[in-house]
């Protein structure tokens, strides 16, 4: 496979990152390849056990899943292409503050913290 084909067939790979304690990140990441964009659009499937099972190919009993795709979007996109209200009416369907109020807290919250680091 020449580089090319193997930059418009690269499939992002959702990680997590453990550190010395064997805790584990509570935010994924993935790791961009040189040449390649973060993928504006994540679909993720949630996979969930009925209670059901089927038999498997040597005749175990395999559960059944049932499948639900979601799609996840860069918010940092949408901010940039729409209006201020519409971004504003996204935050607030997914249970978050308008971008300002936000933004004023995060303000308040990093300021609390370079005051502790100046002590």
């Amino acid at each position: 496979m020449n580089t090319k084909d193997s930059i418009k067939n690269w499939i992002p790979e959702i990680m997590y990152e453990d550190d010395d304690n064997g805790m584990t990140s509570k935010i994924p990441f993935i790791m961009v390849p040189e040449k390649q964009e973060m993928p504006k659009v994540i679909f993720i499937f949630e996979s969930r056990e009925t209670g059901e099972f089927e038999p498997g190919d040597d005749g175990e009993p395999l559960p059944i899943l049932e499948m639900d795709l979601h799609q996840y979007a860069d918010m940092s996109i949408l901010k940039e292409k729409l209006p201020i209200e519409d971004y504003d009416n996204v935050r607030k369907v997914l249970g978050l503050e308008p971008i300002v109020t936000a933004a004023s807290k995060g303000k308040v919250i990093t300021d609390n913290i370079r005051k502790k680091f100046e002590k």
